[in-house]
């Protein structure tokens, strides 16, 4: 790209310049290019990137913010935190520069280092009055042998063309000397780039199992071919981490190496793959009315996100299955994990499925230390009531699947957002008496009748005894020889017995306690139901208590095949489940 200044036409809408040539110092430079359509025009900056629902003030990153028309500056007056006004004269070209910190690694904020850049636009480039639904133009100047990956259509001189400014800012940007992989999905062009390793190379069978899911994805939806014209996944592969975010046109996932080498490490991240590719239908294109269009300033209250990322979670887990690279038992297993999750939050009967998707800004994303006693993640309720709708629908010979391409086809290909009431009477059209059901499962905190749905398919969740007395206290990973309370369990006996998090274990019953493996010799030399006495620390004090606990819980749930359930019935219903057919 020349270092000289654009010269951009009006009709064509605002040029963005991003330097990432000193990697170093974790800095973007950042130029807009723009004739003002207004003498009163505002710049803004998103609040929250799409997708993750947290209002992230991306401008705390944004340094030195300053405005020039020809030769003489314009000084901006602050509206608000992330939003100036500009008091113009004329409607001459303007230039609007300012530095960005990218120190954050996350698949939703910015990171630069010196052998990688991620930038989600959101949190870089600010919307000028009146250029939202024009065309935005992108430049790049990147380090020496750096090449830049995003989904946008390319100019043909080096830059690249957003529609409009949304479509800028949902372009994950990735850029560095990495390695990229072409291939397709129902000749629909693909691309496959990896930050920290080369996993295509490493595992040869990669991108053949996730065309796979895609296509599996495909037929789940109803479709011969992608909703995209062209598709980026970006991975970035670290020592630890898990996460993902969707975008109309691509996928960035990040992923540990360690859990990759892992039991089951390969098909979680396939199931990772399923999830983030599913939402290029479900959540990118049949959205929810609230998200259309998305107000990048505030928090916009979202009932639907249940279904959202609920019934993505759900099949995230049977789309591998379904494309031929994994077994039942893999399934079974994995379902198991988070159903026995599910079952051992007791923040379910606090917080109802709805209110779940509604808290999302200030909840789901701000975990402490009694969140799991106050809350229940719409991914995973969501996914348990996909499961108990699926299996419902099934019993009227119908299934999810059916109902999701029915409303991808009455509202995703028709561009409608759906209200909470459309997904009830898309379920009910199925089974008439989930017009009752379905809004006492998302409003209420009582439990479905899973067991009762898992005996369909010929499936019974067991029950693993914990082996100890439950004193009602999680502890922090060990440092420094100290053992923290990370979490007290809510009504509990630590709880009844004043601790709190964040204190530290001396000792108990006169046992000094130093190591996971000192404590868990002072609880085997006690009889379950005999008092304890701890010696503990808060606040620089060292305090005392008496503590009773409880019988021993139930450590865990796992999903098996029953045998007194399990019949020719079951079996074909199991299978059909297994395969995604009504």
């Amino acid at each position: 790209m020349s270092d000289d200044p654009p010269h951009p036409d009006t009709a064509a809408g605002p040029v963005v310049q991003l330097d990432l040539r000193e990697p170093h110092r974790h800095r973007v430079q950042v130029t807009l290019h723009l004739t003002p359509r207004s003498l009163r025009t505002e710049l803004r900056l998103p609040a929250w990137t799409p997708g993750s629902y947290l209002i992230r003030d991306h401008v705390r990153n944004l340094e030195g913010l300053e405005v020039v028309q020809g030769e003489a500056r314009v000084v901006p007056t602050r509206l608000s935190e992330a939003c100036w006004r500009l008091s113009l004269t004329r409607l001459d070209p303007l230039v609007v520069r300012y530095d960005l910190q990218a120190t954050e690694l996350s698949v939703r904020t910015c990171h630069l280092s010196a052998d990688h850049g991620f930038l989600a636009l959101a949190g870089v480039v600010l919307e000028a009055t009146g250029e939202r639904w024009n065309p935005h133009r992108l430049e790049l100047r990147l380090p020496e042998g750096w090449q830049a990956f995003l989904p946008l259509p390319a100019a043909g001189d080096g830059a690249w063309v957003a529609a409009d400014y949304d479509r800028l800012i949902d372009a994950p940007l990735e850029a560095g000397p990495h390695p990229c992989h072409p291939f397709s999905v129902a000749g629909v062009p693909h691309r496959w780039v990896t930050w920290g390793g080369d996993l295509p190379v490493e595992d040869p069978a990669w991108l053949a199992d996730v065309e796979r899911i895609a296509l599996a994805c495909c037929r789940l939806m109803g479709e011969s071919a992608p909703a995209s014209d062209s598709y980026l996944f970006v991975l970035h592969l670290l020592e630890a981490g898990f996460g993902g975010l969707e975008h109309d046109h691509a996928s960035v996932l990040q992923y540990g190496r360690r859990a990759l080498a892992g039991p089951g490490g390969r098909r979680k991240l396939l199931q990772l793959v399923a999830h983030e590719y599913l939402h290029q239908w479900n959540v990118r294109r049949l959205k929810p009315a609230e998200l259309t269009p998305l107000d990048y300033g505030r928090a916009t209250i979202v009932p639907g996100l249940w279904f959202a990322e609920g019934v993505t979670s759900y099949l995230d887990l049977l789309l591998p299955l379904a494309a031929g690279v994994g077994t039942e038992a893999d399934l079974l297993e994995d379902l198991g994990a988070d159903l026995s999750r599910y079952r051992l939050t007791p923040g379910r009967r606090v917080q109802g499925l709805r209110q779940s998707a509604e808290e999302a800004w200030v909840k789901l994303y701000r975990q402490d230390a009694s969140s799991a006693d106050s809350q229940i993640s719409y991914y995973l309720k969501g996914a348990v009531v996909a499961l108990v709708l699926d299996l419902h629908l099934r019993r009227h010979g119908s299934s999810l699947g059916v109902v999701l391409r029915a409303l991808w086809r009455s509202h995703g290909a028709a561009g409608r957002g759906y209200t909470n009431a459309d997904l009830v009477n898309a379920f009910a059209d199925r089974a008439p008496d989930l017009a009752a059901l379905l809004p006492h499962w998302l409003e209420s905190t009582d439990d479905p009748d899973l067991d009762a749905y898992l005996a369909d398919l010929g499936l019974a969740l067991r029950p693993t005894p914990a082996r100890e007395p439950f004193f009602g206290w999680q502890l922090e990973e060990p440092a420094s020889g100290m053992l923290r309370l990370k979490r007290v369990h809510r009504d509990g006996p630590a709880e009844r017995a004043c601790l709190q998090a964040g204190d530290e274990l001396l000792a108990l019953d006169d046992l000094r306690l130093r190591t996971p493996e000192d404590l868990a010799m002072a609880l085997a030399m006690a009889t379950a139901a005999a008092e304890r006495q701890v010696l503990y620390a808060r606040d620089g004090r060292v305090r005392t208590t008496r503590l009773v606990p409880d019988p021993p819980a139930i450590a865990g749930w796992q999903l098996v095949i029953d045998p007194d359930l399990d019949g020719p019935h079951t079996r074909d219903n199991r299978q059909r489940w297994l395969s995604l057919l009504p």
